[in-house]
């Protein structure tokens, strides 16, 4: 049976290797309504094109969480630790099935939300930061975290042009303020703040919202490009080294 340093060996190994391409994690990361779902999209239509194999993950969308998050929404029945809880068993899931398998074969992923989201809207909830941190443990940092600023009114004009807010959507679980879009704009202000914190704490690089869809997919191919040259992080081998003991266990 292999030790924790020759999982973390093997996982170096594989990430370093200079003649094959590696596996790269793209997060898209920032409010509802900042636009990141449609420049997600263009990106990947665009590095398809260049040649590489593209893999998506959602945020709340694997097979095993999301219909008992989807039950427990829909009761308005979720606490804010519960709410952390099923999504962080949700991202879990989808790291170990979707993510690493992904980028082990050299494959890019891009994240529609990754871990980022859940701690900014935990943390909005009034949960503790450490607390959330924990959940997500062993981290998996994407090699590059697009962060798509955006002011809370804008956010909230683009939602609302769409629809009404869900419940848990607008925060009302924590806000108590009965109309939906109230409730979500000062919600999302909560969130945002997050956000910039986090932004500054671990780095995100900034999309500016505000500008246009071809203005932001020209500034994005531009970040990937300067991203993708940069090494692999020593910060996951944690992470890859525990999913590769995993795997060997269910082998």
């Amino acid at each position: 049976m292999k030790t924790s340093s020759q999982w973390r060996a093997r996982a170096r190994a594989r990430f370093s290797e200079p003649s094959r391409r590696r596996g790269l994690l793209v997060a898209f990361e920032g409010p509802d309504g900042s636009g990141k779902t449609t420049q997600r999209k263009l990106l990947k239509t665009w590095l398809k094109s260049e040649g590489h194999k593209v893999v998506t993950t959602k945020w709340n969308s694997s097979n095993l969480v999301k219909p008992l998050l989807k039950h427990r929404k829909a009761w308005r029945g979720l606490s804010s630790e519960e709410f952390s809880l099923l999504h962080a068993a949700d991202f879990r899931q989808r790291v170990e099935y979707e993510v690493l398998p992904a980028l082990w074969d050299g494959k890019l992923v891009i994240a529609d939300r990754f871990l980022f989201t859940g701690i900014a809207r935990d943390c909005a909830r009034g949960l503790d930061l450490d607390w959330v941190m924990k959940l997500y443990q062993p981290l998996l940092w994407p090699d590059l975290v697009l962060y798509f600023s955006v002011s809370p009114l804008t956010a909230s004009e683009r939602v609302s042009a769409t629809g009404t807010p869900s419940f848990y959507e607008a925060g009302q679980d924590v806000t108590h303020i009965e109309d939906p879009t109230e409730s979500y704009l000062q919600f999302i202000g909560r969130v945002i703040r997050e956000y910039e914190s986090l932004s500054l704490i671990f780095r995100f690089t900034a999309v500016d919202a505000e500008q246009s869809v071809t203005e932001q997919h020209r500034e994005i191919r531009r970040l990937f490009r300067e991203g993708e040259q940069r090494p692999w992080s020593d910060w996951n081998l944690d992470a890859v080294a525990e999913w590769l003991a995993l795997r060997r266990e269910k082998a």
